[in-house]
């Protein structure tokens, strides 16, 4: 666990272009769902990618800063609660940051499991708790509806980061040089 929060000028590049793309996506690349106001989101492969590339710093504030965005641009300002939400479930992403070898260009299936457990414990906790919870305590919505959202959120966005993170990190690990696979010729 060293050094998983530490912010260098690399987590701050990473959280900048990731906040840009996960805006970006957010708005753009997503499947509306049979709930109103909850969307398959892609933008959740992204932030599961920073998260275990950069660090759960990287990946939260490219989650937040991104979805705030992306509801100010496209509603007038932010829906606070899930713009939280993101960016707590983003973080927790981040935790897969030293527990893979995906920087080694080993992304195996020990790996591929790690990473999956971390990012549906993370949509759990940001989409079935902590969404829900300040859209009732900020907003007062119904806590039906709410909940609904929530539950849907958590699948929707684990599905996401599951399938579109696990094969974002597969991608880069095999464009990673694996220790010891380079040779000197006599």
């Amino acid at each position: 666990m060293k050094g998983i929060f530490k912010v260098t000028t690399k987590t701050i590049v990473a959280a900048g272009i990731g906040a840009a793309l996960f805006a970006l996506l957010f708005m753009y690349v997503k499947i509306p769902s049979w709930v109103p106001e909850t969307s398959f989101q892609t933008a959740y492969g992204l932030s599961a990618l920073i998260g275990t590339l950069f660090g759960p710093i990287a990946a939260g504030l490219a989650a937040f800063i991104g979805h705030a965005i992306s509801d100010a641009v496209q509603y007038g300002s932010p829906w606070w609660s899930w713009v939280i939400a993101s960016g707590v479930a983003s973080f927790i992403y981040g935790f897969a940051f030293k527990r893979t070898k995906v920087e080694e260009g080993v992304f195996g299936i020990k790996d591929i499991l790690t990473f999956n457990v971390i990012q549906i414990i993370g949509n759990v906790i940001a989409w079935i708790g902590v969404a829900p919870v300040l859209d009732i305590l900020i907003y007062a919505e119904p806590v039906e509806l709410v909940f609904t959202q929530g539950a849907v959120a958590a699948l929707l966005n684990s599905i996401s980061a599951g399938v579109i993170g696990t094969l974002l990190l597969i991608a880069y690990a095999l464009t990673r040089t694996k220790k010891g696979s380079l040779s000197k010729e006599a």
